[in-house]
């Protein structure tokens, strides 16, 4: 999800301050369904003060007559589950992830290109970050994530104090694109903070950077793929993207030598003793780089350029960057990792995880889907089988686990 900028105060919204009582919610359901009316009626002014006309306010709220459970439960309760580096890539970067986003180049090459054209961002980069914040569209098609992006904003402005002020001016700005008709109230859906569409944008990035591709008078990034990838390399380019340069190199360090903190450009880095881990040389001697060791010095270690700091902009996370990077290069088959990540078992590919999630779950230890992915109810479920057998509960999806269950 593109970054959050810092929500300017709403003129109006002091007004309804003393309405921060009903961040204590009533008790009972109809008391708690009353309270939201009352702020939904009483942010009208707020939202007219910002250019919504009471048709468009009208059309927003219709049907929407409580807060969101749901929302207010994921708000409060998000998991503190920080994943091992490992973890992160291996659900993110993976064989799935890799041949969908080249079936996805092939498809939309036409589209590609002309955007590859006029925005200067790589297509494959765009393709990753399409995989990383919707799973090329799939998120989309359900129901049990996708929700009302008026009532979830609506819900955390008057439920959730620490997020009441970004969520009144996420509402303002979604309002706003309702007004302006690039899609109607029933399609209006996002995730329960209010990213939408196949790009996952925010309201307020989505007024910043939103494209037309398509050409039909509509920013759509909910149902255009064309335009939702304009609108992440339009984000991309106005944060000033490289055209033609790379986000970063793997690179070799020598054993045993400091490193000086900060940026170098690659040629001094070459003469420190840094080289490619694929044994090519740098491309552009003069590029300024710095050097992450995300998983330490026995890990893969990069040398990070302009357009990974760029990749930031989106989400401001150095693993979810570097996540983008290195899925755009398995993409467009430039080869992975020479050093893997320090993973203290055996790796399973992508359906490997699914047949353990299948077998954990006909053996009664796990519940969810068979998506490939690990998450606290697959490492949960390992655990529990490692219990039973009396291993090692670490919850790893190792082939150990995956070779004990085929045995069981």
């Amino acid at each position: 999800m593109p970054l959050r900028k810092t929500a300017q105060s709403l003129a109006s919204v002091a007004a309804i301050a003393g309405l921060s009582l009903a961040l204590m919610l009533p008790a009972g359901p109809a008391a708690a369904e009353a309270g939201f009316q009352r702020w939904v009626a009483s942010f009208r002014s707020v939202a007219a003060d910002n250019g919504i006309s009471g048709s468009t306010y009208d059309r927003a709220f219709r049907g929407v007559t409580s807060a969101d459970p749901e929302v207010l439960e994921k708000a409060r309760f998000q998991p503190e589950f920080t994943a091992p580096v490992w973890d992160y890539f291996d659900n993110r970067v993976h064989d799935q992830s890799i041949a969908v986003g080249r079936e996805m180049a092939r498809k939309w090459k036409p589209w590609l290109d002309r955007i590859e054209a006029s925005y200067g961002v790589d297509r494959y980069v765009l393709l990753a970050i399409w995989s990383m914040e919707s799973n090329y569209g799939e998120i989309l098609k359900n129901d049990k994530v996708m929700r009302n992006v008026v009532r979830s904003l609506a819900t955390l402005a008057y439920g959730d104090q620490r997020r009441a002020k970004f969520a009144r001016t996420q509402l303002i700005a979604a309002l706003k694109i309702l007004q302006r008709g690039d899609i109607d109230e029933s399609h209006l859906v996002g995730s329960w903070a209010g990213a939408m569409g196949h790009t996952q944008f925010i309201p307020t990035s989505y007024q910043a950077y939103a494209v037309d591709a398509d050409g039909n008078g509509r920013r759509d990034i909910w149902n255009s793929v064309p335009d939702a990838l304009a609108t992440a390399a339009n984000l991309l380019r106005k944060n000033g993207w490289q055209a033609g340069k790379t986000w970063g190199y793997e690179v070799v360090l020598p054993e045993g030598r400091k490193f000086p903190s900060g940026s170098l450009t690659l040629d001094k880095w070459a003469s420190l003793g840094v080289e490619r881990a694929n044994g090519k040389s740098f491309k552009r001697g003069s590029d300024v780089a710095t050097l992450k060791v995300p998983d330490g010095r026995g890990g893969p270690a990069f040398l990070m350029t302009k357009n990974f700091q760029v990749i930031k902009r989106y989400n401001n996370a150095d693993k979810y960057a570097l996540a983008v990077g290195l899925l755009a290069d398995e993409i467009a088959g430039y080869g992975g990792l020479v050093q893997d990540w320090k993973r203290p078992f055996t790796k399973l590919s992508f359906e490997e995880k699914q047949e353990l999630q299948k077998r954990l779950s006909a053996h009664g230890y796990y519940d969810g889907k068979a998506d490939g992915k690990i998450g606290e109810g697959s490492r949960s479920a390992i655990k529990t089988f490692q219990a039973q057998l009396g291993l090692t509960q670490d919850g790893h999806p190792s082939m150990e686990v995956l070779k004990w269950l085929r045995r069981n």
